[in-house]
């Protein structure tokens, strides 16, 4: 008897220990900043699956793509969700990244599934540049300036 009320009495005082957390909001920050994990857990099951040989080279596709997606949610939960506004075209490279390990590793993918990783993979760099240069274009457009005034002055002189 004196064992069963041990045991009783720690598994309260555990869960005394997990609503006081819970009420503080531990869970709450946890959860928040955690959450891409939902995404990232299977993604990187995905891959391990397949490299041990338990399913086919499809499962690549959407474990690039939850891998792709949650990197980039941890990299919003870390910089702000401001910064989707440059990182949306990682959406079209997650999809980019999946199809491009299927062909990379599963010997009998047809040549379209590389044509279409690159063709996303190509649309999805446009994009970025495109909108990390309307985000940093006076940066841009002053690195290029600063580069071709240290050109000038740097470059041998020719005699005219």
């Amino acid at each position: 008897m004196a064992r069963n009320s041990y045991s009783i009495g720690i598994l309260l005082i555990g869960l005394a220990a997990l609503l006081l957390l819970g009420k503080l909001g531990f869970f709450h920050v946890l959860l928040s900043f955690f959450w891409p994990l939902v995404l990232l857990i299977p993604g990187l099951l995905f891959h391990v699956f397949f490299f041990n040989r338990s399913l086919p080279a499809g499962v690549l596709v959407p474990g690039g793509i939850l891998t792709t997606y949650a990197i980039m949610f941890f990299y919003c939960n870390i910089f702000g969700w401001g910064s989707m506004s440059y990182l949306w075209p990682g959406f079209i490279l997650g999809v980019a990244i999946g199809l491009y390990e299927m062909h990379l590793f599963d010997r009998g993918s047809d040549r379209g599934v590389l044509i279409g990783a690159m063709v996303l993979g190509i649309i999805s760099a446009v994009f970025f540049g495109l909108t990390l240069l309307i985000h940093l274009g006076i940066y841009v457009i002053a690195l290029i300036l600063v580069v071709a005034g240290l050109v000038m002055i740097f470059r041998k002189r020719n005699v005219w």
